[in-house]
């Protein structure tokens, strides 16, 4: 703790809805019964690269669902249960508030738990810039929502997420970041676009094993692997690839 009381290191929030509700835009990509899967995924492989952050000292996943919670805690971070139920922005005060009554003066960044391509390295620019503004925020990839929004120590997190969040945390007085070159910070995953996009950037183990489950994989990965993108899900032996098809590139660990 430094000497005006702040704690260092940021505790990050990462809200969860129970699997069988989330990610339900991906439903008509993904199938039904297989979303969940790809849900719980996106999240262990967010929370194992924030967890990987050197900026970050820990992290509070806040949710009800008992599967997610287990896998979760193996990686390392906190379970807070969802008291609020009242919705995303309610789980996110509620986390906070769980974090600061521990670590009164801990910095604390709202997170998306659907962010399967996320570096370290890209999460650590983006929170340096958080550091020198009471409230800041990182606009999605598509320019309308927020995928971070952090509060430094004595500052209340005031989240406003959900729709067109951006303009929301603008108008609230929070400080957008600029910062061009952290797109896996950015790549939250909603439909099969989105999807497409993060497996571009390279995901993290858990959605890579489950990608080439999603119907339609195998035009995806013709596409991702066309001459022009080499590297973006490796090369050589397809063979012992599901259906024959390259799997998605994994992202180097710690990168």
């Amino acid at each position: 703790m430094r000497r005006d009381g702040a704690d260092v290191g940021w505790s990050l929030v990462v809200p969860l809805k129970p699997l069988v509700r989330a990610k339900s835009r991906l439903s008509v990509a993904a199938g039904e019964e297989f979303r969940p899967k790809l849900a719980l995924a996106f999240a262990l492989d967010t929370v194992a690269a924030a967890l990987a952050c050197a900026d970050v000292r820990d992290v509070a996943v806040v949710t009800d669902d008992p599967v997610a919670g287990e896998h979760l805690a193996a990686l390392g971070a906190r379970i807070v249960p969802d008291a609020p139920a009242n919705g995303l922005n309610a789980a996110l005060a509620h986390g906070a508030a769980v974090v600061r009554a521990r670590r009164p003066g801990a910095p604390v960044a709202a997170l998306n738990a659907d962010l399967p391509a996320l570096r370290p390295a890209e999460l650590a620019t983006v929170l340096h810039s958080a550091a020198l503004f009471p409230r800041a925020f990182l606009a999605d990839a598509a320019e309308i929502g927020t995928t971070l929004l952090s509060a430094t120590s004595g500052t209340e997190l005031d989240p406003a997420f959900g729709g067109p969040s951006r303009a929301r945390h603008l108008a609230s007085g929070a400080r957008e970041i600029a910062a061009p070159d952290v797109p896996s910070v950015r790549q939250d995953v909603d439909t099969g676009e989105d999807l497409r996009a993060a497996l571009a950037l390279g995901v993290g183990p858990h959605t890579a094993r489950q990608a080439p489950r999603v119907p339609g994989w195998a035009e995806w990965a013709t596409v991702l692997s066309a001459p022009g993108r080499v590297g973006i899900l490796g090369a050589g032996d397809l063979s012992g690839a599901p259906g024959g098809v390259v799997p998605p590139q994994v992202r180097a660990s710690g990168a």
